[in-house]
């Protein structure tokens, strides 16, 4: 006999619940990082200025993309870390180039 909330019913198991799922955990897929979110975010550490920090903002925005569209890719953290750096870097490229070319030499 078993009770169902309400009376006791003959038998030895309550009946299975309708739409029951099969218990377990399922499988969860193997995640991975981004090759380019890690390239983005060495480059953007690198870099002081020059190329380094242009490839670092292209090789972030290219991870970030490809992780939005593939689940099992992880690393978009570093990605946007890399972007920052790139634009940092490059920002600073601007200032030498700005100092540069108003600086007078010839005092």
């Amino acid at each position: 006999m078993w009770w169902d909330g309400t009376a006791w019913q003959p038998g030895y198991l309550p009946p299975a619940p309708s739409g029951a799922v099969a218990v377990g955990y399922g499988h969860q897929p193997a995640t991975r990082t981004n090759g380019l979110a890690v390239a983005s975010l060495v480059l953007g550490i690198v870099s002081l200025c020059g190329i380094g920090s242009i490839l670092a903002i292209v090789f972030g925005f290219v991870s970030i993309n490809q992780i939005n569209n593939d689940p099992t890719q992880r690393g978009k953290g570093m990605a946007i870390a890399g972007v920052v750096l790139g634009f940092v870097a490059l920002a600073g490229l601007v200032v030498l180039i700005i100092v540069g070319a108003t600086t007078n030499t010839n005092a």
